[in-house]
């Protein structure tokens, strides 16, 4: 019996400390970084390895305000985020909601189509999504971006809202049809209440994509004013600059909206699941 309370007292030992280890290895970097948002000193090679051993400033927040277009790269991205956020949840939506209730032909070919789309990898229709976007007039403007994303969301989006509506009974939907309420009603007042779990879950999925995307905002934007928070942070530690500090304060400020969006949605997920509940 000794042996074995022995042996349990080290085996929670060592999994303490393993929790520990690996809990720094995770915060570490973002320690780190939030450190160098109020440290002084410019580049990375100037901060001490202990963060906050290096004194304490707010003069990167005021700089990146005042010596750059950080206030127009944080709008930028909030309308490219948003416009993609609700075109995505409002699309998507409608489309899982024709899926779900109506039958039509080749409504099996196209669900199959969609979930194809997103085996390849995005970077297979780069050629293809400059070309389309330079016709329409869509290159280096914040429309054209937020097309790209959406068009990119909708089809496992589609099938991610279509596999929940198939669970909400479809009586409501004839209950409702009983009190003269035609297809668009009984969309927006009957199945959407119920199915805001998922939409508040795709809505924060959406949200984040774009958020701190790097890769498609360079390819799709040219101009200064248009640059969005990632293309804007990359330039304070792009080439021979190495504006550490204050890029780690911009990145710092990036996390505002993350934090209020998951606040409210928080409180709203948990009262959606709670008053979501129907029976057959």
């Amino acid at each position: 019996m000794e042996s074995q309370s022995t042996k349990s007292t080290v085996l929670k030992v060592l999994a303490y400390v393993f929790c520990i280890v690996l809990s720094i290895i995770v915060l570490y970097p973002i320690v780190f970084v939030l450190s160098g948002a109020f440290s002084e000193g410019t580049s990375m090679a100037s901060l001490n390895i202990i963060p906050f051993s290096n004194g304490f400033t707010t003069e990167h927040f005021v700089d990146i305000f005042e010596s750059t277009d950080y206030p127009k790269w944080y709008v930028n991205t909030l309308l490219i985020a948003f416009g993609s956020c609700i075109s995505t949840v409002f699309i998507a939506c409608l489309g899982a909601y024709t899926f779900s209730r109506f039958r039509f032909t080749m409504k099996r070919s196209f669900m199959l189509a969609m979930l194809v789309l997103q085996i390849f990898p995005s970077f297979i229709g780069m050629v293809a999504i400059y070309v389309i976007l330079e016709r329409i007039g869509g290159i280096d403007t914040l429309w054209g971006l937020v097309l790209v994303y959406v068009a990119g969301n909708i089809p496992y989006n589609t099938w991610l809202v279509k596999s929940y509506l198939d669970t909400i009974p479809r009586s409501l939907d004839e209950a409702a049809r009983i009190d003269g309420a035609n297809h668009f009603t009984i969309f927006m007042r009957v199945v959407m209440p119920i199915a805001k779990p998922i939409v508040i879950f795709l809505a924060i999925t959406t949200f984040t994509g774009p958020w701190m995307d790097y890769i498609m905002p360079k390819y799709v934007l040219r101009s200064p004013s248009n640059k969005t928070l990632a293309m804007g942070l990359f330039s304070f530690i792009d080439g021979k600059k190495g504006e550490f500090t204050n890029f780690s304060a911009g990145a710092l400020l990036v996390a505002i909206p993350f934090i209020i969006f998951f606040a409210l949605s928080q409180n709203m997920m948990v009262t959606s699941l709670g008053g979501a509940a129907v029976k057959e």
